[in-house]
């Protein structure tokens, strides 16, 4: 069997970074930046007010409380064309541009709120409430990095440099296929011998989760031919696919059958449970990455976390590699078989205390859903008591 380390470094260096492309910052969500991003002008780019109030010189308000006429109104937006001279003031709003010869605002708190005359109760020292151009971002200072994952911070700040487009590595689409003539679609009756099927919604999701774009694309039956069809079909939306099913030892495994006689895409027994029977290559003209995981719920989700998200990572142009992992304190005490690396599904809780949950088994799909952590057991490791320091992979 191959370790669970050496079936991933194959797969790390095999996906490759997507190429870069312009989009509208509307679809730059959860994309990787693929330029350096800098600021045409300083931010804020004029001295302006931090809050609604009087633009005043301190000078005149040193002695509050006084009162002093009121020239006029400056609201945001406006030219900022009026000058305060000795002993006036102007309104102000947030965000309007300072005007000459004020040097302060005075909050509209600690006035009267006069229009055409104000009492001034406290004074304002000179820059007090006044954001000063620049004092954000200088011009043609570096706002994002390239590599920079963009969330709606970066979004705000591409849009408030002015961009309206930007070059970035765009979230992988990903195609999840499911195999077995035991499925059924959810919503509809079950025939005898049938189950319904699950691993293209949990795998849709855990891709959009890692910030790809998932896909169903249906089940294909127990039928080489059939899935190398739905397969073909797919690949022309694809930058990466997902099976499930059908690559284990048995006589009806259509992934493997389908896809082994390629010579490009490999299977393996991985020592870890659950999850041991792997399949991983390139398809299609464009070597597009194929990941051909368990079809066992549990299995299934438990390789996409250590296999599939790693690539996703890598993808996007992301730093990759291992499952991160915490350190934990077993409340019971564990079993896991010699030889192999196990992935407990357990609850990680606040106390830093980790409990396995109650059903191990890699069809129990209700115990994976009440589990928010993996406790990952070595392949020398058999035994270990309640209360020992164990690695564990938050979910």
């Amino acid at each position: 069997m191959r370790s669970v380390d050496d079936h991933l470094a194959d797969i790390l260096l095999t996906v490759r970074a997507l190429a870069p492309l312009e989009v509208d910052l509307e679809q730059a969500l959860g994309t990787t930046l693929a330029e350096e991003v800098t600021s045409p002008v300083p931010l804020p780019p004029f001295d302006n007010s931090a809050m609604d109030g009087y633009a005043v010189r301190a000078e005149d308000v040193r002695q509050a409380p006084v009162t002093l006429p009121v020239l006029g109104d400056i609201a945001a937006g406006d030219d900022g064309r009026l000058t305060v001279g000795p002993g006036t003031v102007t309104r102000i709003m947030t965000g309007a541009p300072m005007p000459e010869g004020a040097d302060a605002v005075v909050p509209v708190e600690w006035t009267d709120g006069g229009t055409a005359q104000v009492t001034i109760d406290r004074p304002a020292p000179p820059g007090h409430a006044i954001r000063r151009a620049g004092e954000d971002v200088h011009a043609g200072e570096v706002v994002l990095p390239a590599g920079t994952l963009i969330g709606p911070a970066q979004l705000g700040i591409l849009a408030g440099v002015g961009r309206r487009r930007v070059l970035v590595r765009p979230r992988p689409r990903v195609v999840v296929i499911s195999t077995g003539a035991e499925l059924a679609e959810p919503g509809t009756p079950l025939a005898p011998g049938q189950i319904w099927e699950s691993n293209s919604y949990t795998l849709v999701a855990a891709v959009r989760e890692a910030g790809g774009d998932g896909y169903r694309a249906g089940v294909v039956a127990d039928d080489a031919r059939l899935f190398l069809d739905q397969l073909d079909a797919q690949l022309l939306r694809a930058d990466a696919v997902i099976t499930s099913g059908g690559v284990s030892m048995g006589a009806y495994e259509p992934v493997k059958e389908a896809l082994g006689p390629l010579g490009t895409v490999r299977f393996d027994r991985v020592a870890m449970q659950p999850g041991m029977p792997q399949g991983f290559g390139v398809v299609g003209e464009d070597q597009i990455p194929i990941f051909a995981l368990p079809g066992n719920p549990v299995s299934s989700f438990v390789s996409f976390m250590l296999f599939v998200r790693p690539a996703l990572r890598k993808m996007r142009g992301l730093p990759a590699g291992p499952a991160p992992t915490v350190r934990a304190l077993t409340a019971s005490p564990l079993r896991s078989p010699q030889g192999r690396r196990s992935y407990l599904r357990a609850v990680l809780a606040a106390d830093g205390t980790v409990t396995p949950v109650r059903g191990q088994g890699s069809h129990q799909l209700a115990a994976l859903a009440a589990a928010n952590a993996l406790i990952v057991l070595p392949e020398d490791v058999t035994e270990l008591p309640e209360g020992a320091t164990v690695e564990v992979i938050p979910l």
